[in-house]
């Protein structure tokens, strides 16, 4: 019998209590107490990110499934700033504690001052981390944090799991010191002072996760370190949309998709008056009746999600965008037109071999306000960009709304994959090169919407992709058999 049924019962509570002759009433309540206790008593976890909770899904995704698949409590600990996952945020068994973010005025600080920030910044954001994870969070079994940063999370999270007896468990995304080694040269000491604390501490870790199989080998050859490989693979709310999903979602973000900053281009072609308010009218989708269509010269949407960094070159997709617009406009011996001559046309209705591309750039970051000058002074025909920061239920909508996702992720370490989630429906590829980027875009839209088969193929393996391999089979037989075999170990 549980403390609950004992409070709401009071005669089966003094019931109980006659059955224990030897013990004084009070001492017999004390012990049912604490049985009951026990009884309702649940496992414990607590995930670290020393970043962006709502910017981080594979560990969201490691909170529900703690949560769902092994039946534990559990702690986010993290930054603020983006909002996670409705799931999270609605899950009893999930409480998120927000730390506060490094002073932004620090960041602009003359050069001079960068070696005494790139000190105290891991200083003061240790002395936090840890207060968090001593102090403010119940003892957990388990400790699950993210890799990188390294420095100081490691260390803050080591020595927690010493104070409250806890094990430990590094979830290796990239390296830390590769990335810090990007702006500081692979040759700098606080690089190599980086890299000694991120090998030092990642080897006392009671077990290891990571994203790749070659990422597995340098742990293990270089690093000595054993670790499990769990691939990314979406949840089950990233699928394809349906049409209804789709003409909402296009409702909700039209007046972000058709009126630009100042620029007017091939993307507004199309769109009605916004301030009519017309919700039965989007940019790609229609009511006709009491049923959406799509438009058959709507334009093919191109998603890339970015951190808006230097591992990911955004450059690429922009010079990609000018030869298709360019290659386009020979094929269709269209060099001598005027923009507003052809959209005219396509105002219309024409519909040509190759589509106008719609390109929707996602995320947060750096160097985003100069990506988006360099987007205001391209001069395209067929080709439109739209930057924006989607909330985290409609991202994975709009991914299964994309006809192309596209990834400008280059690996640091040169071991990592992109932890860019592509649609199951979406098909998606990732690219090195600005001929390769526009190659694929005239192959894969040919014919668009009705006739392109390239495209099909590419989304029917995207589809049995994503049907075969999800995040919830891979974290059921990877991660979970590693984490309680290292809870069982630190209780024994």
């Amino acid at each position: 019998m549980n403390r609950c049924s004992l409070q709401t019962n009071p005669l089966a509570f003094r019931t109980q209590l006659c059955r224990l002759p030897t013990e004084s009433s009070e001492m017999a309540g004390r012990r049912l107490g604490r049985e009951g206790e026990k009884t309702r008593k649940r496992g414990r976890a607590c995930v670290v990110v020393l970043g962006d909770i709502g910017r981080s899904p594979r560990m969201q995704f490691h909170a529900l499934s703690l949560s769902r698949q092994a039946s534990l409590q559990v702690d986010i600990v993290g930054y603020g700033g983006s909002e996670p996952y409705s799931a999270i945020l609605e899950h009893q068994s999930i409480n998120i504690y927000k730390m506060k973010q490094w002073p932004k005025f620090l960041q602009g600080l003359p050069w001079i001052f960068k070696p005494f920030v790139l000190l105290l910044k891991p200083l003061i954001q240790f002395l936090v981390l840890l207060w968090f994870l001593c102090f403010k969070v119940a003892a957990p079994d388990v400790f699950l944090v993210q890799n990188p940063p390294s420095v100081p999370t490691l260390v803050a999270v080591k020595w927690a799991s010493w104070l409250r007896g806890s094990a430990f468990i590094i979830d290796w995304h990239n390296f830390g010191y590769t990335l810090l080694a990007l702006s500081l040269g692979r040759s700098s000491r606080f690089v190599a002072v980086y890299r000694w604390f991120e090998r030092r501490y990642g080897k006392m870790a009671d077990g290891s996760l990571c994203v790749t199989r070659a990422m597995q080998h340098e742990l293990a050859q270089n690093w000595g370190i054993k670790a499990t490989v769990l691939y990314d693979q979406p949840p089950e709310f990233f699928h394809p949309a349906s049409l209804e999903e789709k003409h909402k979602l296009f409702c909700r973000l039209n007046k972000n998709l058709t009126q630009p900053h100042g620029v007017h281009d091939c993307a507004m072609i199309g769109a009605f008056d916004f301030r009519n308010k017309d919700l039965n009218d989007t940019l790609f989708t229609t009511m006709v009746g009491t049923d959406i269509v799509l438009k058959p010269n709507r334009p093919a949407i191109v998603v890339s999600s970015t951190s808006w960094t230097p591992d990911e070159d955004f450059g690429i997709l922009l010079e990609a965008a000018v030869m298709y617009d360019r290659r386009v406009a020979a094929i269709l011996d269209e060099d001598n037109s005027t923009k507003e001559d052809l959209w005219k046309e396509m105002q219309n209705g024409k519909q040509d071999l190759y589509p106008r591309l719609l390109f929707i750039i996602t995320g947060k970051g750096p160097e985003k306000e100069k990506y988006e000058e360099k987007i205001r002074r391209l001069r395209l025909k067929r080709v439109a960009f739209r930057t924006m920061w989607l909330s985290a239920d409609d991202y994975p909508l709009l991914l299964g709304s994309a006809d192309l996702g596209v990834c400008l992720h280059t690996s640091s370490s040169g071991l990592d994959l992109p932890m860019k989630f592509m649609s199951p429906g979406c098909g998606h590829v990732w690219l090195w090169t600005a001929c390769l980027c526009c190659f694929l875009l005239m192959d894969l839209f040919k014919g668009f919407p009705d006739v392109c088969d390239t495209l099909k193929l590419l989304r029917n393996g995207a589809l049995e992709t994503g049907s075969s391999a999800r995040w919830a089979s891979e974290w059921e037989e990877n991660a979970k058999p590693l984490i309680f075999e290292v809870i069982s170990k630190s209780v024994s």
